[in-house]
C-alpha cells in the first residue's frame, strides 16, 4: 500500500461513511421528534400523495358527518312538532265523538276544539330552526322550501312538509276556512275531515322517519369510512417509534465508531514521517 498525503482517499471514504451514518441518525431522530415517518415529500413521494388525498377525503367525510348531525336536529325538531299536532288531532277526534252525546255541552266542546285547532296553527307557524321555518310559512298559507343536505355522495331533500301540510289546507280539509283566526263555537268539520287532516300529518311523520333511517345508515357508513381512512393515514405517515429508536441508537453508535475511524485514517499519512528520521 502506498502513501499519499495530497489526497487521502481512505479518509474521504471514512468521512463519507460518517456523513451517511449521521444523516440516517438525524432522520431517525427527526421521526422520533415529530412521530411522523414522512416529514417531507422526498421521504416517500407516492405515500405522501396518497396520504394527503386520504386526508382531504377524510376531512370532507367529517364535514358530511357534521351535516348529518345538523340534519338529525332538523328532523328531530320537526318530528316533535308533528307529534304534538298529531296528538291534538286525536284529541279533536275524541271531542267530535263526545259532541254527539246529547248529555254533553256541545258548545263547550266546540270551544275546546277551537283551542286545539289554534294550537295546531301556532305549532305550524312557529316551528323553526335559526329562523328557518320547518312546517309552514309564518303566514300559514304556503309550505316551506325543502332543504337539501349533502350527506356523503347522496343529497337528501327534506320534502316532508308538502303542500298538504299548511294551515290553509288543513283549514279547508276541516271544513272551516277560519281555522287560523275564528273564535266562534262552531264544531269543526266531521270526523272524516279530521282524519284526512291528521293523515297529512302522519304522512309527514312517516317521511321524517324514513329520512332519519337514511341518515342513520349514512352516518354508520361515514363513521366506518373515517375510521378506515384514519388507520390508513396513520400507517402511511406515523413513525414506528420502537423501530426509529433502534435506528437512532444504532446510528449514534455507528457515528462514534465512524468518527474514531476517520480520526485514525486521517492521521495515517503521519506515518510517512518515520521514513525521514
Amino acid at each position: 500500500m502506498g502513501f499519499q498525503i495530497n489526497t487521502n482517499v481512505g479518509a474521504l471514504n471514512a468521512y463519507n461513511a460518517l456523513a451517511k451514518v449521521n444523516a440516517q441518525t438525524e432522520k431517525a431522530q427527526l421521526r422520533l421528534a415529530t412521530q411522523k415517518k414522512i416529514n417531507t415529500v422526498a421521504d416517500d413521494t407516492s405515500g405522501y400523495n396518497v396520504g394527503k388525498k386520504l386526508e382531504a377525503q377524510t376531512l370532507k367525510q367529517k364535514a358530511q358527518l357534521n351535516n348529518i348531525s345538523s340534519a338529525k336536529n332538523y328532523l328531530s325538531t320537526a318530528e316533535s312538532a308533528l307529534q304534538q299536532i298529531n296528538d291534538k288531532f286525536n284529541q279533536i277526534s275524541g271531542k267530535l265523538v263526545d259532541a254527539k252525546d246529547p248529555l254533553k255541552d256541545s258548545a263547550a266542546i266546540a270551544k275546546d276544539i277551537r283551542t286545539l285547532a289554534n294550537e295546531i296553527t301556532s305549532i305550524l307557524k312557529s316551528t323553526d330552526i335559526n329562523g328557518t321555518q320547518l312546517l309552514a310559512s309564518t303566514d300559514g298559507a304556503t309550505a316551506v322550501s325543502a332543504p337539501t343536505y349533502d350527506v356523503g355522495g347522496t343529497a337528501l331533500t327534506f320534502d316532508f312538509a308538502s303542500s298538504d301540510l299548511t294551515v290553509a289546507t288543513l283549514a279547508t280539509t276541516l271544513g272551516n276556512t277560519k281555522l287560523s283566526s275564528s273564535t266562534d263555537a262552531t264544531v269543526l268539520g266531521t270526523a272524516a275531515d279530521v282524519e284526512t287532516a291528521a293523515g297529512y300529518v302522519r304522512t309527514a311523520l312517516g317521511k321524517v322517519g324514513n329520512l332519519q333511517q337514511s341518515l342513520d345508515s349514512r352516518a354508520d357508513y361515514l363513521t366506518q369510512a373515517i375510521a378506515n381512512n384514519t388507520a390508513t393515514i396513520s400507517n402511511i405517515f406515523d413513525a414506528d417509534m420502537a423501530f426509529e429508536q433502534l435506528n437512532s441508537t444504532k446510528g449514534q453508535i455507528g457515528s462514534q465508531v465512524a468518527t474514531a475511524i476517520l480520526a485514525q485514517v486521517n492521521a495515517a499519512p503521519q506515518q510517512l514521517l518515520s521514513l525521514f528520521r
